[in-house]
């Protein structure tokens, strides 16, 4: 099994500022000492992980090793934006974990059929967030295995 150290890039695409905050201190309250960036919507997030315009540095856009994707975000949505990931030969094996207020069958049977690895919706408490945070920190980096990014 990998060590609990291991340090990955979390990318998270929301477009709540509440939200992009409770997950910060999340984050920190679950212990988790990974690199966290932030995207705003879908526009933001391919060109995140595009490399363009202002995210064209890859010091300061380093690829992620995992990405929590809100559904509901305005531009582009978090289904377009996975839909897109998942088509991309370079991005696919990114990790997508969709965490979202969304309860819609519909939107978790689209999401896993395009290739999302988890459908979470948020919780209402922080003590739930915290939880779900450290859940996923424990399953996804000490437990699996990630691919991480073949060098040119």
């Amino acid at each position: 099994m990998n060590a609990p150290e291991k340090s990955i890039v979390i990318l998270i695409a929301d477009d709540d500022a509440d939200d992009r905050m409770l997950a910060r201190e999340a984050l920190e309250e679950a212990r988790l000492a990974n690199t966290l960036y932030f995207v705003e919507d879908g526009e933001e997030l391919m060109d995140y992980l595009l490399r363009r315009g202002r995210y064209m540095d890859p010091a300061s856009s380093p690829r992620p090793g995992l990405i929590l994707l809100d559904l509901n975000m305005p531009r582009k949505d978090g289904r377009e934006a996975l839909s897109e990931i998942k088509a991309d030969p370079e991005l696919r094996r990114i990790p997508v974990v969709i965490l979202t207020t969304s309860k819609a069958e519909e939107d978790i049977f689209r999401t896993y059929d395009v290739g999302a690895n988890s459908f979470i919706t948020k919780p209402v408490t922080f003590e739930g967030l915290v939880e779900i945070i450290r859940a996923l920190g424990h399953y996804w980096f000490s437990v699996v295995e990630i691919p991480t990014a073949r060098r040119a």
